[in-house]
Formats: structure tokens, C-alpha cells, sequence
């Protein structure tokens, strides 16, 4: 166990540059002083650990110090092929493709037949069900864009059905839930905005160039900001057992709590916008929005509306 914290140690330093020891001791579960006998380990064993002093010190690395990659075993670099073939189900790249060959070319030949069925214990298939050409035209000139650090345009369609052309500096994309969505700085809208890719069209690479901006990506900025407390509203809904299943695949089965009169209750937050109303009637007469009132009535204006059209339809 010591051994894994001090290569992890090692390798979280080389990809953070400074921690303090106080964050290593909460991440590894250890005390503070475990940390500065591992600091002293690592430094006996040859590897340049530096103590920096004052308020914005810490624990880092020797500038330029890597890892030898023979510490990578043949178990990492299954891993590492795993994941790139299940990003490729969704978005191939030629370059990826030739670093899963590299990868599986540093195996010794003896041991290539058990690496391999390693890297197929299981597959992440990321792809739609249709329409995969359209998509993946649009991840390549993102991909191009975010490479060459050049602008890209587009037209956009909100949730709410408003169309807007925008200019982006393209840094992330993110993909959640089997949806794609680009993580840009509109120059329209002068802030970072998360773009839902099959909402985006004719997307074209622009002339000019950006700068990429600093941002602490593994914070995920983008969901930060869809789960702040005063972007949703809190709803009690109410199930019929046979939307239960798909109740707990959406809450988790610890929130879809029966209520003793054979229904099921959940508590669920979400930002109130037109892909809620979307998602509740999706669920059909097999949802019941108790609170808050407001959205009850307007889910129950928009189910008379339903109606209505539908029996002037019948009528015509």
C-alpha cells in the first residue's frame, strides 16, 4: 500500500505541479507526517522532491522531472487502450487509432494474447443509434479548431427554440450522458457556455485565431454551474409502479420511495426550462408533479393543449 501512495504521490505532483500536505494527507487518508516521511522516502530513492516555504508553498517536483514510462505495467496500458476504444466508438481519430498500435506494440509478443483479452473484459460503447456521419463531421472540425487553437462558427439552437449565430474559442468537448456537448468562450456572450453539439449547424472553422484560456478543467466548470442551488428548483413527483424502473434509473432507487398507497415518491432538482417539461410529459400519465404548483399547472396547461390539438386533428 505505501508503495502505490508514493508513485501516486509522484504522479499526482508531476500533473499539479504543488500540493500541500495537508491535501495529500485528506486524498491518501493519512496523516500529515506519514506525507513528510514519504517526502523523505521518495527523496532517498533519487526522485527531486521540493519543499517550497511561505504561504504560498508546498510540495513539488523538479522542473522537467517525468516518469520512466517501463512504470507503466501491462495492466495500465489495458487500461489506457480500453478507454481510447470507447472514446472511438463515438469520435474515431486517425491519431488515436495509432497510439492504441504504439501501445499495444510495447507488449512483449509472450504476453500480447493475454493483453489483448484484457483490453476486452468490457466495452463502453459511446456511438448514437443514428445519424453518425453528421456527428462526427462536427467533432472533426471542432477537434481541428481546438488543435490549431482557431475560432469556430456556427448556428445555434437554444432550448427554447431561439436561433443565434455564435463565434467560439473551442476548448473542451465534453461528452455526458452519451450527448456531446463543446465547452467554448462565445465572443457574443464574453463568458465560457457549454454547447450542445445537435443543436449546432453549419459549423464552419473561422479565420482567426485565440489564446487558450486558463481553466481548471478537472473541476468541471460546466457542471458547476447547470447544479448552482439558485439554477434549479426542487419538485416532488410522484409515480405509477409501472414508471418505477425508469423512475430509478433517472434518481437512483434509494430516491424512488414508496408512499404506502402503491405509488412511488421522489425528490428531484433541475433547472426549470423546456427540457423539463419535455421530460416529465415524457413519462405520460405515469407521473403525477405534486410540487411545486406552478409547474404542475403548467404541465397540465401543456397535456389540455396536447388534447386539444389532437381532437382538432380527429376533427378536420
Amino acid at each position: 500500500m505505501k508503495l502505490e501512495r508514493l508513485l501516486a504521490i509522484v504522479v499526482l505532483l508531476i500533473n499539479r505541479g504543488r500540493l500541500q500536505a495537508k491535501d495529500l494527507a485528506d486524498r491518501f487518508e493519512v496523516s500529515i507526517r506519514t506525507i513528510y516521511r514519504d517526502i523523505d522516502t521518495l527523496g532517498q530513492a533519487g526522485i527531486p522532491v521540493v519543499t517550497y516555504q511561505g504561504a504560498s508553498g508546498g510540495i513539488g517536483l523538479a522542473e522537467g522531472y517525468r516518469l520512466d514510462r517501463n512504470l507503466l505495467t501491462d495492466k495500465d496500458l489495458a487500461s489506457i487502450v480500453t478507454a481510447l476504444r470507447s472514446i472511438s466508438t463515438s469520435h474515431t481519430n486517425a491519431a488515436r487509432e495509432l497510439l492504441v498500435e504504439k501501445l499495444s506494440s510495447i507488449v512483449p509478443e509472450a504476453k500480447n494474447e493475454d493483453f489483448q483479452a484484457s483490453t476486452h473484459r468490457f466495452i463502453v460503447d459511446y456511438s448514437t443509434w443514428t445519424h453518425p456521419e453528421a456527428l462526427q463531421q462536427k467533432l472533426n472540425v471542432i477537434d481541428q479548431g481546438i488543435d490549431q487553437f482557431q475560432c469556430i462558427r456556427f448556428a445555434y439552437c437554444n432550448a427554447e427554440g431561439a436561433q443565434s449565430y455564435r463565434t467560439v474559442d473551442p476548448h473542451t468537448l465534453v461528452l455526458k450522458k452519451h450527448v456531446w456537448y463543446l465547452y467554448a468562450f462565445c465572443h457574443e456572450r464574453n463568458e465560457f457556455r457549454m454547447f450542445k453539439l445537435v443543436r449546432m449547424k453549419d459549423v464552419t472553422l473561422a479565420a482567426q485565431h485565440f489564446e487558450r484560456k486558463s481553466i481548471d478543467l478537472q473541476d468541471r466548470p460546466w457542471q458547476q454551474d447547470w447544479s448552482r442551488p439558485d439554477n434549479q428548483i426542487s419538485m416532488t413527483l410522484k409515480f405509477h409502479v409501472r414508471a418505477r424502473h425508469l423512475a430509478e434509473e433517472w434518481f437512483g432507487i434509494e430516491n424512488v420511495l414508496p408512499d404506502g398507497n402503491g405509488y412511488y415518491i421522489s425528490q428531484v432538482a433541475f433547472p426549470e426550462d423546456n427540457w423539463l417539461y419535455g421530460f416529465i410529459l415524457g413519462f405520460g400519465a405515469d407521473v403525477e408533479v405534486l410540487e411545486p404548483l406552478h409547474i404542475r399547472d403548467n404541465v397540465c396547461q401543456m397535456a389540455e393543449q396536447i388534447v386539444q390539438k389532437y381532437k382538432t386533428a380527429t376533427q378536420t
